[in-house]
């Protein structure tokens, strides 16, 4: 039986369902203490490091581990929660075009590389005075944010594409409706419904990075400060963690 197991969660999946959802296909860790050492977002995929056993004591050594990911940026939307599984409280008709918006990109990119301090999301499971953030986000409640260092080692832009407004709502419905549990869904594909099935504007524009950062690190978040320094809204289309070292 192994100690360290990595599960490739899928898109949708909370960590949790990604972990019981390993125990239904492999009975024999039924009854075996499992935990798993740093969380995903459920529309963030990829490597999901699992512990068993007594190696569960472990937990804070592998939560110090650095990550690496794939991921995408939307131009031209912001959403509360970084992300696509969020309501969206800002867009913006591009008018820059696929160079301008490479040139800007990689003039801001060495900003990120090194150490700085990030705050947590609003929509994320860190607790403040016992409840988690998105509790407070939801009811609307005041409350002061968390911060915490971090430490990006690689930031590297691979390409831009388009998606033309039809395709980038199919492709929004598709994935917002894998996820299971109230994350308001119906209200949220209400609002990019009306953002790009009436909208006229044809053409958005995403962008594939590659990031190598430390353990704790919220890409979404990297994705919403970008947007910050270009003066776009922007948000995280898609994360993957590809590498856990």
């Amino acid at each position: 039986m192994k100690k360290v197991i990595r599960l490739n969660k899928k898109e949708g999946e909370t960590p949790l369902e990604a972990l019981e959802n390993f125990r239904i296909k492999n009975k024999e860790y039924k009854d075996i203490k499992m935990t798993y050492a740093g969380r995903l977002d459920p529309m963030a995929s990829g490597i999901l490091l699992v512990l068993t056993g007594d190696e569960t004591k472990n937990k804070e050594k592998y939560l110090a581990l650095e990550k690496e990911y794939d991921f995408e940026v939307l131009f031209g939307f912001n959403t509360d929660t970084y992300d696509i599984l969020g309501k969206v409280i800002n867009n913006y008709e591009l008018t820059i075009t696929n160079y301008e918006l490479e040139r800007e990109i990689k003039k801001n990119l060495k900003s990120f590389i090194g150490e700085s301090v990030q705050l947590y999301p609003m929509y994320s499971s860190k607790t403040v005075k016992g409840k988690p953030l998105f509790v407070y986000a939801r009811k609307g409640e005041d409350v002061e944010v968390p911060e915490r260092k971090i430490f990006i080692k690689k930031l590297k832009l691979e390409k831009i594409r388009k998606i033309n407004n039809q395709k980038l709502f199919k492709n929004i419905e598709k994935r917002v409706k894998k996820v299971k549990g109230d994350f308001r869904q119906d209200k949220i594909l209400k609002i990019w419904k009306e953002k790009l099935v009436v909208s006229e504007k044809n053409v958005y524009l995403v962008a594939s990075f590659k990031i190598k950062c430390s353990s704790g690190t919220y890409v979404r978040t990297i994705a919403n400060s970008l947007g910050n320094k270009l003066k776009i809204p922007a948000l995280a289309f898609s994360i993957k963690r590809t590498k856990i070292c």
